[in-house]
């Protein structure tokens, strides 16, 4: 029989022809993947608290659910938007839809992908009221994050439990629609670096990934950047480079295109069944208005010393340029990593670029905290940054519901004299500080793939690793 070690062992151990073999046995990925199962139902029995007993005529909630779920820190976009975007009418999503003179969607428009699109009005299929949407959509998204876990599990070991049993996924995995776009970023990461095919093969099917999650939530389509020089210099340690050549830049564009082609086809049928449904959903996130409910630093930082229309100006134009200067600064600092240490550190660069993206984006919305943890998993930071990071979220995300509840109800909501109104300020400005800590520590990590890169077998060729 063999011993606990044995069975989860976080060493690579040489096999047959001088390979590395990573275990990470069965029983140690079904126990991750249970207690990721055991998360995700105490994450749906938090948000179901908000749904009925009785339902009025539209399947809404009753009583005083808009008063309930922020007083109870319950709300869920899931359960909210049964009303308001046509889901209660079943209306096949983007074909009809249209954005107004006001700025609303109509006609079964929702304000996001395609694919999320489709996710929306897919668990509407079978329900009545917002209680079964809440259930079908959670038990249709579950294995998103199921599947999450175990890769994490396969890729990081027991690090992954930072997933798996983490508060984030109990606040927020049925929060929105955000599981399936993690798990599209972690395949990407798990194809690259476990799959036993050439390095472009490999990179193309994840480009292909990444071009899914863009077709769910878009920020993915940032990491195929990072990928393709990755590609491009020869993977790890340039030691997939084409015989005789020191740059392979037909392979960074095939991955690159995979990635453009992908989106392309995902979106094209939409596009043309309904093309001003399909652009309103673009439109929306472009007139989205940096308010009190999109818990930016530009609301929160810039609000208080100039007018709302400046204030809206200003953003709409410095948001997407920092964003991309972060992006420049995080892969051009993933080039000079590659000069001192022969491999472009494409996982350390993708996530400095997401924390770019959640800290300058105008709308910074409290699942954005579940794409963020497999970066947490995936570089060998040290733990005190994901506790932190929980730790400030958690202020966050339970502070903000509290305080519009109290601002609704003429209950005290000022900083000196409203607990709920520090919570938010120490979510604000905590993940903030800690987005910006990250994104240098992030830079300057490894990740835990480098065990299991290629080594020298006993002949003295190379040999990529496989998994137990």
């Amino acid at each position: 029989m063999k011993s606990v070690h044995e069975v989860v062992s976080v060493t690579p151990e040489r096999g047959e022809s001088g390979r590395f073999v990573n275990r990470f046995g069965r029983p140690a990925a079904v126990v991750l993947v249970l207690l990721c199962g055991l998360t995700l139902l105490l994450g749906f029995i938090n948000k179901d608290r908000c749904t009925g007993p009785a339902f009025d005529q539209w399947g809404r909630t009753e009583p005083d659910y808009a008063e309930r779920n922020k007083q109870e820190v319950c709300y869920s976009d899931i359960q909210h938007l049964w009303i308001g975007r046509d889901v209660d009418r079943h209306v096949f999503p983007y074909v009809d839809g249209a954005i107004n003179d006001k700025g609303y969607l109509v006609g079964g428009t929702v304000e996001y992908p395609v694919l999320s699109g489709l996710l929306i009005w897919a668990g509407a299929i079978f329900a009545h009221n917002d209680a079964e949407y809440l259930l079908f959509s959670s038990l249709l998204m579950a294995p998103f994050g199921l599947l999450t876990g175990w890769l994490l599990g396969k890729l990081a070991r027991w690090r992954a439990l930072l997933w798996a049993i983490g508060p984030p996924l109990i606040l927020y995995a049925f929060h929105n629609w955000d599981l399936p776009v993690v798990l599209c970023s972690v395949a990407a990461v798990y194809v690259v670096h476990r799959w036993n095919r050439p390095l472009v093969e490999r990179a193309t099917v994840a480009s292909v990934l990444l071009g899914l999650g863009f077709a769910f939530k878009v920020y993915p389509a940032a990491f195929v950047l990072p990928l393709m020089l990755f590609v491009g210099t020869g993977g790890w340690r340039g030691q997939e480079l084409p015989e005789g050549k020191k740059i392979d830049i037909r392979g960074a564009v095939q991955v690159g295109l995979a990635s453009i082609i992908t989106v392309v086809l995902v979106n094209l049928p939409f596009a043309v069944a309904g093309f001003e449904g399909w652009l309103a959903s673009f439109e929306f996130q472009q007139l989205r208005r940096v308010d009190i409910t999109t818990n930016s630093i530009w609301y929160w930082g810039l609000r208080p010393f100039i007018g709302d229309d400046d204030l809206q100006s200003l953003v709409g134009v410095l948001s997407p340029v920092l964003i991309l200067v972060s992006f420049a600064v995080a892969a051009g600092y993933g080039l000079l990593r590659f000069r001192r240490e022969g491999t472009y550190p494409w996982i350390a660069v993708s996530g400095a670029m997401l924390c770019g993206f959640m800290l300058l984006h105008k709308v910074h919305s409290p699942q954005y905290t579940l794409w963020l943890v497999p970066f947490l998993v995936l570089l060998r930071v040290r733990l005190m940054w994901a506790f932190a990071y929980f730790l400030v979220d958690l202020a966050m995300g339970i502070g903000i519901f509290r305080w519009y509840w109290a601002i609704e109800n003429d209950g005290p909501y000022g900083i000196y004299d409203s607990l709920s109104a520090q919570a938010v300020t120490i979510g604000v400005w905590g993940r903030a500080a800690l987005l910006v800590a990250l994104f240098v520590v992030f830079l300057n990590s490894r990740d835990v793939t480098e065990d299991d890169q290629p080594r020298p077998s006993a002949a003295g060729a190379t040999a990529r690793p496989v998994q137990a």
